[in-house]
């Protein structure tokens, strides 16, 4: 019964600790991390719009980016540790549940426990950047995203049932580009804010830079999926596209440059979406 007692007692310390102070600047500072690549991915791929390709828009622009501003590695190694305080905050509530009516049905778990592994991912990959920007760790970080997705697809075409694999995952991240877009457009975000605590101006920030970056941010998913499945169809690995390649496919529409043009202003208004989470989301 004492052994029973003590268990529940050291639960009940660990959920406060995950629903207190400490994830709560954990979860802010990976937000306004997430804004950091999104804003910069949009500028990268406003500057390809414009004739200025020499940098890739997606992470590894967006690391190589920020290495060469000045003060480049502090930049660098916060950005990794917020990216590590988001993967923190996810695993918090699939542990214990997120904020919300509904935050402890297991459905949302598993969303937060996918979203802890992916946010995990990239901010290892950051970190390693941060330690070794021109070096090897730095390389894998930093390096081509289009490159790996080919690679990725290429590896899992080869396996048993590859296509059917490749073409269910494609068509998986058209759905979420789907969804992302329709809940931006529902503006099912308001959910989560903390609505006392909004002005009328901060509202109308929130809803310019939420629904206009979610439906930039699912327009990209969808159009990755598209390609994923694409490359399941025809057995070709190289039309499998990473977010560099999906940007600048956009360019290549009948409505030319100024589509990747909307698209990667989205991208920066999702930036500065993630932003004003950070100040304002319910945690």
């Amino acid at each position: 019964m004492r052994a029973w007692s003590v268990a529940r007692t050291g639960r009940s310390r660990a959920r406060r600790a995950a629903n207190g102070s400490v994830a709560e600047g954990a979860a802010r500072a990976g937000l306004a991390a997430r804004g950091v690549i999104y804003l910069l991915v949009g500028v990268l791929a406003l500057r390809i719009a414009f004739g200025d390709g020499r940098r890739q828009a997606d992470r590894g622009g967006a690391l190589a980016e920020l290495a060469d501003r000045p003060f480049g590695a502090v930049l660098l190694w916060a950005l990794g540790i917020g990216l590590a305080g988001m993967a923190l905050w996810r695993l918090s509530e699939a542990l214990f549940g997120a904020a919300g009516p509904d935050g402890r049905k297991a459905r949302k778990r598993l969303a937060s426990a996918a979203r802890c592994v992916f946010y995990a991912f990239v901010a290892y990959s950051v970190l390693a950047f941060a330690a070794d920007p021109g070096g090897t760790s730095g390389g894998g970080a930093g390096g081509s995203g289009d490159r790996q997705s080919r690679d990725v697809t290429a590896r899992a075409l080869e396996a048993p049932a590859g296509q059917w694999v490749v073409g269910a995952a494609g068509a998986a991240i058209v759905v979420a580009g789907v969804v992302i877009g329709v809940q931006a457009l529902r503006r099912s975000y308001r959910k989560k804010l903390k609505p006392g605590e909004l002005s009328p101006w901060a509202r109308r920030l929130v809803d310019v830079t939420g629904v206009g970056g979610g439906v930039a941010r699912g327009l990209v998913f969808a159009a990755a999926g598209a390609f994923a499945v694409r490359a399941a169809v025809d057995y070709r690995p190289d039309e499998a596209k990473g977010l560099d390649d999906t940007l600048r496919s956009f360019a290549g529409t009948p409505l030319g440059p100024w589509l990747l043009v909307c698209v990667a202003a989205g991208l920066v208004l999702f930036g500065v979406f993630s932003f004003a989470l950070a100040r304002w989301r319910r945690v």
